[in-house]
């Protein structure tokens, strides 16, 4: 039985604020990071459609990023994903969808740097778009989104398991 493709849309958080007295978890958007989540959220529908699931981290950016979006799908929010390494975002990845009488055709993971960029860079395979790859490698900033198409199930996803279509940073 082949396994229809699937779309993971990795997005870092907007730009955050620097409050006095915050600590780093609990720093909101600035409002230049929710005008470019909101640009983040209107890529995303042109080039991926529904989202089916969301995965986010329980940072407040990275949830005023995802509310910023417009995006309506059911989501997780995961402590997790605050400090992880792709190899723990690829774990929840497979946590998340593992179990579901549907798997979802299309996921969100909304989370960090380092760990966005990372994720994006191990899965990345030799069909990926050359351009989106280098530009990955370089920089990754605040509110950027790469789009990869995974060819397998969920669970099976691993290092070289998705082609990377497009790499994007929305500006306001």
């Amino acid at each position: 039985m082949t396994t229809s493709p699937r779309t993971l849309v990795l997005l870092r958080h907007g730009k955050s604020a620097y409050p006095g007295g915050v600590i780093d978890h609990d720093r909101p958007l600035a409002a230049r990071g929710r005008r470019e989540a909101a640009l983040a959220g209107e890529v995303i529908s042109r080039l991926v459609g529904q989202v089916d699931a969301v995965l986010c981290s329980t940072a407040t950016r990275t949830r005023e990023t995802l509310a910023a979006t417009g995006i309506d799908a059911p989501v997780q929010f995961d402590d997790g994903l605050y400090d992880a390494s792709p190899g723990e975002i690829l774990d929840r990845i497979t946590a998340l969808t593992a179990g579901r009488d549907e798997a979802p055709a299309a996921l969100l993971v909304v989370g960090h740097s380092p760990g966005m960029p990372g994720t994006a860079l191990t899965l990345a395979d030799e069909r990926s778009d050359r351009d989106a790859l280098d530009q990955a490698q370089r920089h990754f900033p605040t509110s950027a989104l790469a789009v990869l198409i995974v060819h397998g199930a969920w669970s099976d996803l691993a290092a070289d398991g998705a082609t990377l279509t497009d790499l994007v940073i929305p500006r306001a």
